[in-house]
C-alpha cells in the first residue's frame, strides 16, 4: 500500500483562499460587476500596465525554455533595490519562496517561530514538512507582542522565525526598532524570514536596508499585491549573505517562471507609477471606510492597519464571524471569515480589504444593514 511521507498531508487543513465573484455573482442573482471582492487583498487598479505589454510580447517565446534561475528578472530586482544579482531569489509567488525556505533551513522536528494568527501558509507548510510550529500569541488589542516574541525566540530556538510586516491578518506594522530588536535576538543559526508582502501600503522603505547588517536576514516580497499581479504567480526574496539564496536556488524546481512571468515582473518592478496610483487609492480609501464604518455600534474597525486590509470586531454576542461572513455574501460583498481563515483568530473577526470607492460603500452599507437587524 502506497503511503505518504507524512501523515500531515492527510489531516493538515488546506488554506482558504477569498471566494471568487463568479460563486457569489451566480449563488446570489447579483450582476458580477457590482460583486464587492474583499477578502484576497488584490489590487484594485489591477495589473501594471507595463507587465501587460511585457506579458504580451514575451508570448512569442513561450516556445522556449527560460533562464531556469530567472537571471534578468533577478538582476532587474537587484538594480531597483542595490543588490547583486547573487543576492535575489524568485519563485512562482511568494509563497513557493516561504516553502523553500522551510525546506531548506529546517529539518524534521525543528521549531519555526511565527505570530498566532499569522499568514495560515507558514504553519501549512511547515506542519506538512514535518517541522513545528511554535506560535507567539498577539497582545492586547492584537499588537504584535514583540516583548513575547523575543522571548520565545529565546526559549525554544527556532531554526526560522517568521515576521510579517505589515501584519496579516491585522494590518498592524512592526517599527523598524522592534525588527532590529528581533534580528539581534536571534541565535546566528536562526533565519529570520521577514516578510513584507504588504511593505508599500506602509509607506515606509521596509527592512531591506537590515539585510545588509544581519547575515541570517531575509526579505520577501511579492508581485501580487501593489504591482497587481496576484494571477502571475511572482515573488523574490533577497538576502545580503548570498549564501543564503544559494542553496534556495538549488531546491527549487529547475524552471520554476516562465518567460511570461520573467517578462512581466521585469516590467512591474520599473512601474513605479502604477506602484504609487495604488498606494494612493488604498491610503485613501482606508481612510474613508475608518470614516464610514465608525458610527457602527455592533462591530469596530480594529484600529491601527497600515496595509491594504483591516479586522473588523464583531462586538454584538449574538453574531460571530461565519453568520457575518454569510450576511455579507448575500449583499454582495465578499470577506474573509476569521474562525475558518486564521489559526487562533476565533469566530469575532473579519478580515476585510481595502478597495475602490463602491465597494468600500458596499460594505458599510451591507453592514448598517445587519446593524439595524435588515434580513
Amino acid at each position: 500500500m502506497i503511503q505518504v511521507s507524512s501523515t500531515a498531508l492527510l489531516r493538515n487543513e488546506p488554506y482558504t483562499p477569498g471566494l471568487p465573484r463568479e460563486h457569489v455573482a451566480r449563488t446570489y442573482g447579483i450582476p458580477l460587476d457590482e460583486v464587492a471582492k474583499l477578502g484576497s487583498a488584490e489590487n484594485p487598479l489591477g495589473p501594471s500596465p507595463k507587465a501587460l505589454a511585457a506579458i504580451e510580447r514575451a508570448r512569442g517565446q513561450i516556445d522556449i525554455y527560460p533562464d531556469w534561475t530567472a537571471g534578468l528578472l533577478r538582476r532587474a530586482i537587484g538594480e531597483a533595490y542595490g543588490f547583486d544579482p547573487e543576492c535575489v531569489v524568485c519563485g512562482a509567488g511568494e509563497t513557493e519562496v516561504i516553502s523553500l525556505i522551510i525546506r531548506a533551513f529546517a529539518a524534521p522536528g525543528d521549531p519555526i517561530l511565527m505570530h498566532e494568527p499569522c499568514f495560515p501558509i507558514y504553519h501549512i507548510f511547515a506542519e506538512n514538512e514535518g517541522r513545528s510550529p511554535v506560535y507567539v500569541p498577539m497582545g492586547a488589542d492584537l499588537d504584535l507582542a514583540v516583548d513575547r516574541y523575543v522571548e520565545t525566540m529565546g526559549a525554544c530556538a527556532p531554526k526560522i522565525a517568521f515576521i510579517t510586516n505589515p501584519h496579516s491578518p491585522t494590518g498592524r506594522h512592526m517599527e523598524e526598532q522592534d525588527v532590529r530588536r528581533i534580528c539581534e535576538a536571534a541565535r546566528s543559526d536562526t533565519l529570520v524570514a521577514l516578510d513584507e508582502a504588504y511593505i508599500h501600503y506602509a509607506e515606509t522603505a521596509g527592512g531591506l536596508e537590515l539585510v545588509r547588517e544581519f547575515p541570517n536576514l531575509i526579505v520577501l516580497r511579492t508581485f501580487s499585491k501593489a504591482f497587481g499581479l496576484a494571477g502571475l504567480r511572482l515573488g523574490f526574496g533577497i538576502a545580503a549573505n548570498a549564501g543564503l539564496i544559494s542553496p534556495l536556488i538549488n531546491l527549487k524546481p529547475t524552471w520554476n517562471l516562465g518567460q511570461m512571468q520573467i517578462a512581466g515582473g521585469i516590467a512591474a518592478i520599473g512601474d513605479e507609477g502604477h506602484v504609487r496610483r495604488t498606494v494612493r487609492t488604498i491610503v485613501e480609501m482606508r481612510a474613508y471606510i475608518t470614516s464610514r464604518l465608525a458610527g457602527l455600534n455592533r462591530f469596530r474597525m480594529v484600529p491601527g492597519s497600515r496595509s491594504n486590509f483591516f479586522l473588523l470586531e464583531i462586538l454584538d454576542p449574538e453574531l460571530d464571524s461565519t453568520g457575518v461572513f454569510h450576511a455579507l455574501l448575500r449583499r454582495g460583498v465578499i470577506v474573509k471569515d476569521g474562525a475558518v481563515s486564521f489559526r487562533g483568530l476565533g469566530k469575532r473577526f473579519l478580515r476585510i480589504d481595502v478597495s475602490l470607492k463602491k465597494h468600500m460603500d458596499r460594505l458599510a452599507d451591507a453592514l448598517q444593514e445587519i446593524e439595524t437587524g435588515r434580513a
